[in-house]
């Protein structure tokens, strides 16, 4: 089969909601990490094929394709169309998948995948409680078929992620340190300046806002998101607004414009699992790709996978097996925020520059999405 190289991955930094990058119109989010990416190549914009961007709450500025507007924004050839995709959180992660699935089938050589999301300007509402907020009904009101399989329960992240905990038998000060350490670890890759090559400066923001000192006394005095529940602001990814872009390529591709590939998709894969905890579909799917490669967790020399709720990762950690030491090593959404649509490809994209730093080979990548679905991305560094 092609292979699907990574050339290059770029992406803003992560603004906390209502902060840095609040003033920035979703396109000019997006259309920031494209120009940069298109503009490190010594090839014309008209010679890519797509470009894919992940987007969740495609409603006003995010509405009518944001990818093929972006593109656009950033003044980029006419004639190069664009698909966005909703995947729930994993929405980025997927549109890596459809660019890299372009590639190896064949019919496409340069493809343009990454996302974008300004929860500033499109306030989150994918769950009940928020759609009752915002004056939306919720997506499953009405549906026979639905209430006939599920009933009328509370289908939410908030719900799914208590769920999660007490299946695993997590209490608060476990969430809470891991909270802390995903600060800890954010903070001191920061002033390492591990995140500065794959950061692009944007409206007077060169760094992710999200990270902060952790104040243990603080953290344990917040109320929970569920009443009754073990869940915190501290302990929940933030509301975040990024983008970020990845250049894919076929042989050919690198062959023609004398390209230099950094990695190449080694797997790629999705699963889905119980719809009302939503948040564990990461453990079987994680299984499931091992077992399609032949390989073990212990063969991924470094692991992201998304910070939704601290109880997402602790449980995953369980169940695999995977060295702590290994996984969200620069820290993760807790601390670094999550724009919802743009976080799979904000991930990958750390993930490939963490690899290319600490001479990793195998990266591997995960993240629970709503629906109970989770994608699997395993990259090789070259």
């Amino acid at each position: 089969m092609p292979e699907a190289y990574i050339i290059d991955a770029v992406r803003t930094p992560v603004g906390r909601r209502g902060k840095g990058l609040a003033q920035v119109h979703p396109l000019d989010l997006a259309a920031a990490p494209l120009r940069e990416l298109v503009g490190r190549q010594d090839i014309d914009s008209a010679e890519y094929d797509e470009v894919i961007l992940g987007c969740i709450d495609q409603l006003g500025p995010q509405a009518m394709d944001v990818a093929r507007n972006a593109w656009l924004a950033a003044g980029l050839s006419e004639d190069v169309p664009g698909t966005t995709v909703e995947r729930q959180c994993g929405s980025g992660q997927q549109a890596v998948h459809y660019a890299a699935q372009a590639v190896m089938s064949g019919t496409a050589d340069l493809v343009v995948a990454g996302g974008v999301q300004s929860m500033s300007a499109i306030p989150l509402s994918h769950s009940n409680r928020a759609a009752a907020e915002f004056g939306f009904a919720d997506p499953f009101t009405g549906s026979e078929s639905w209430a006939a399989r599920y009933g009328d329960q509370e289908i939410s992240q908030f719900r799914g992620a208590e769920m999660m905990a007490r299946q695993w038998g997590l209490d608060q000060d476990a969430l809470e340190e891991f909270a802390v350490r995903s600060h800890e670890r954010a903070l001191a890759a920061q002033a390492e300046g591990r995140f500065d090559r794959e950061i692009l400066p944007l409206a007077g923001l060169a760094a992710d806002e999200g990270p902060r000192t952790p104040d243990r006394a603080k953290i344990a005095s917040l109320p929970p998101i569920v009443e009754g529940g073990l869940h915190t602001a501290a302990t929940a990814s933030q509301m975040s607004d990024g983008a970020a872009a990845l250049l894919l390529a076929s042989e050919e591709a690198v062959r023609r414009h004398g390209l230099t590939p950094r990695a190449r998709i080694h797997h790629i894969s999705a699963r889905g699992a119980d719809p009302v905890m939503m948040l564990s579909a990461p453990i079987p799917a994680t299984a499931h790709a091992l077992d399609r490669m032949g390989l073990t967790i212990d063969d991924m020399d470094l692991v992201e996978i998304n910070e939704a709720f601290g109880a997402v990762v602790l449980a995953w950690l369980t169940e695999t097996g995977a060295d702590p030491a290994k996984v969200n090593v620069n820290g993760g959404a807790i601390a670094l925020g999550h724009p919802i649509g743009a976080t799979g490809a904000r991930l990958m994209t750390s993930l490939l520059h963490e690899l290319e730093r600490s001479g990793g080979r195998y990266g591997l990548q995960t993240m629970c999405e709503g629906g109970g679905q989770a994608n699997v991305t395993v990259i090789e560094r070259l």
